[in-house]
């Protein structure tokens, strides 16, 4: 039986990085200020979704009353997220640019990770 090189490179190497990842000191969060002038300081498309899937906790705080009802609309976000990733990566450019692209795309992602009655439309 051949000893597997390649396989132990492989998996060694995702380990380090794993670990080299897990080592670097984490991000700090964005806040709203960051996007008040895009045409001067456009946005990343990634970070503008990062910045909306952050806001999670807070919008599912604001629709619902109950504890339960939080948790669920919680658990319903996070589930959607990487679907909600796709669908949004797919439908605006890498470079997010003016405030009607950052509306657009704030609403979309919203109106993906929590779908409910009374959802926001973004303007035509």
């Amino acid at each position: 039986m051949k000893f597997p090189k390649v396989t132990i490179i492989l998996v060694t190497a995702a380990l380090a990085f794993v670990l080299w990842e897990q080592s670097q000191s984490p991000s700090e969060p964005l806040d709203a200020s960051r996007f008040q002038n895009l045409p001067a300081n456009p946005a990343e498309r990634g970070v503008v979704v990062d910045y909306v899937v952050d806001q999670i906790p807070s919008l599912c705080e604001q629709t619902t009353e109950s504890s339960d009802a939080r948790e669920a609309c919680m658990q319903q976000s996070e589930s959607r997220t990487s679907s909600c990733r796709r669908a949004v990566y797919d439908r605006f450019p890498e470079i997010i640019a003016s405030e009607k692209m950052f509306r657009d795309l704030s609403i979309n992602m919203m109106n993906c990770l929590m779908p409910q009655s009374g959802v926001v439309q973004p303007a035509s």
